[in-house]
């Protein structure tokens, strides 16, 4: 078990430098309809089902720094050449680096979406954080949480279950700072009654937050493996996209 803000810090010190941050690669990804992605490396996070596995537990051998005027070129060219007007952040946790995080932001032209995908960890320990993102109006926040309690993000984390908290603040720091903030879970280690809850307790932060954005569990590389070792019980089946509250 360990303390994510505790691994946030220690992979910041590995993967963030002043105003740069380590990336893996850029390209064009099919997600959203089409959008240009810049794959970053550090998570502060241990998911089992991860697809980045590698840059997450070893950020050391991967990647190189970039700095944020090199990353907003990259992404605004791919987005352009391929006549996308969405761009994104992803691979691994987007927010370690804030000051490098806010940089890229003031170097996105307004046209362009940004979509910053995040585990939300940073964002529930720190409300400016939130308030320092609610200034980009081109930007909306998909903060997707490791499970439906404390209990299911132990487990598929391997973190301190606070840390299922600090997700659940995250959501209500960036909606209560004018954030675009759309709530997403892994649901495929989940029971009904676990999503209807969780769907409760985001209902009482507002309730257009209680309709759920749902993952699916996708058996890359070895995740398959992961989870046998791990004996966790999981569903592949194909399930909607979205759950509003009273479909559940």
């Amino acid at each position: 078990m360990y303390d994510p803000l505790k691994m946030a810090e220690e992979v910041a010190k590995v993967v963030c430098q002043n105003d740069q941050r380590k990336y893996y690669r850029f390209r064009s990804a099919r997600f959203y309809g089409g959008i240009a992605t810049g794959d970053c490396v550090g998570c502060c996070l241990r998911c089992i089902f991860c697809w980045s596995w590698p840059e997450v537990i070893n950020p050391e051998a991967y990647g190189r720094f970039y700095a944020p005027p090199e990353v907003a070129k990259k992404l605004i060219g791919i987005a352009r050449k391929r006549g996308f007007d969405q761009i994104r952040i992803s691979g691994n946790e987007p927010t370690l680096c804030r000051e490098h995080l806010i940089r890229v932001l003031e170097l996105i032209p307004e046209d362009l979406l940004f979509i910053l995908e995040t585990n939300g960890i940073l964002l529930g320990a720190d409300e400016t954080y939130a308030r320092d993102l609610a200034r980009f109006k081109n930007l909306y926040v998909r903060l997707s949480l490791k499970g439906a309690t404390e209990e299911e993000f132990f487990l598929l984390t391997g973190a301190e279950p606070k840390g299922f908290s600090l997700q659940l603040a995250g959501v209500e720091n960036l909606f209560r700072a004018g954030v675009q903030v759309q709530p997403a879970v892994m649901s495929s280690f989940s029971p009904p009654e676990h999503i209807r809850s969780l769907q409760k307790h985001l209902g009482h932060i507002h309730p257009e937050l209680a309709e759920l954005e749902i993952e699916e569990l996708v058996l890359y590389g070895d995740v398959a493996k992961r989870l046998e070792k791990a004996k966790l019980k999981y569903r592949t089946a194909h399930q909607p996209r979205r759950i509003p509250p009273e479909q559940v």
